[in-house]
């Protein structure tokens, strides 16, 4: 009798812990939040030794912890790989991160993830295209005009493609935003280079391609250039370095300046938080 009034016991325990609390309230069924993208959704900065290293600090995981305060359910499935671009993000290719995608590619596999879970995945964040022109700059600061036309081409036809492909996989309840980019090269204006100047021309029109085509498939679109003061040149009157206030932006926000572990374009946790929290503005 002993053991078998155990086993029931056991058996008892076992099904409330799998059904809900000891209230006998049924277990909340958990949200997710997808991040997708390139370094800055995995957090990139660049260690003391100006090394770029993963970190828990970047904007999504600000986002999370801010989401996570009014849904306790909520889970980050954090799904980017530093270096992605608009092509590899669709079709793979880039070696670093095709390990962690089993399903091809970085677009595949968020695919499968939102036909598995459905209206579960309450939030879908993308950051993708900027590493479509990094390389177009060289430690010069001059830009390779030919690389601009190729990357502004991809973006203009591969972001069309992978925000269709999204909101086609996504539950209709799915929330999806995107990202316009802050303009790191604007700092090439210290060491009196062209390409400041020029870098301005072209972030322009990928901001203007992203937003267009994120909104032409009815995702929503955090204006993080906005949020970095892209566009004000002006020196502010309290200012104490004489700079424009989005060069000082940038100074501030990322590793740019930074004379130990930078130049680095990638943002620090103060950048990380104000793209969080442009994010936010989009969200709430």
């Amino acid at each position: 009798m002993g053991i078998r009034w155990t086993a029931a016991v056991a058996a008892v325990l076992v099904v409330a812990a799998c059904s809900g609390d000891d209230t006998g309230e049924p277990a909340a069924t958990p949200h997710h939040y997808l991040s997708l993208g390139d370094s800055l959704t995995v957090g990139v900065q660049p260690d003391e030794r100006g090394r770029a290293q993963e970190t828990s600090e970047g904007y999504t995981d600000l986002l999370y912890t801010a989401l996570r305060d009014t849904d306790s359910t909520l889970r980050h499935e954090r799904m980017g790989c530093g270096g992605e671009d608009t092509t590899t993000f669709v079709g793979g290719g880039l070696p670093r991160c095709d390990d962690r995608y089993e399903a091809g590619s970085q677009l595949d596999q968020a695919e499968e993830f939102l036909r598995d879970n459905g209206d579960a995945v309450t939030l879908v964040t993308l950051t993708i295209g900027g590493n479509n022109f990094t390389g177009c700059v060289n430690d010069a600061g001059t830009i390779d005009e030919d690389c601009v036309e190729d990357g502004l081409e991809r973006l203009e036809t591969e972001v069309p493609v992978i925000a269709d492909r999204l909101v086609e996989a996504a539950g209709p309840n799915t929330r999806i935003v995107g990202m316009t980019y802050y303009n790191p090269f604007l700092a090439l204006a210290l060491v009196d280079s062209p390409g400041a100047a020029r870098s301005t021309g072209f972030l322009d029109r990928v901001n203007t391609s992203l937003t267009d085509s994120y909104e032409a498939a009815g995702i929503d679109v955090a204006d993080v250039a906005e949020a970095f003061d892209d566009a004000d040149t002006e020196v502010p009157a309290d200012s104490t370095t004489g700079l424009p206030a989005n060069l000082q932006r940038v100074c501030d926000l990322t590793w740019m300046c930074d004379t130990e572990r930078g130049p680095d374009i990638h943002t620090n946790p103060a950048g990380a938080r104000t793209i969080a929290e442009a994010f936010l503005e989009r969200v709430r």
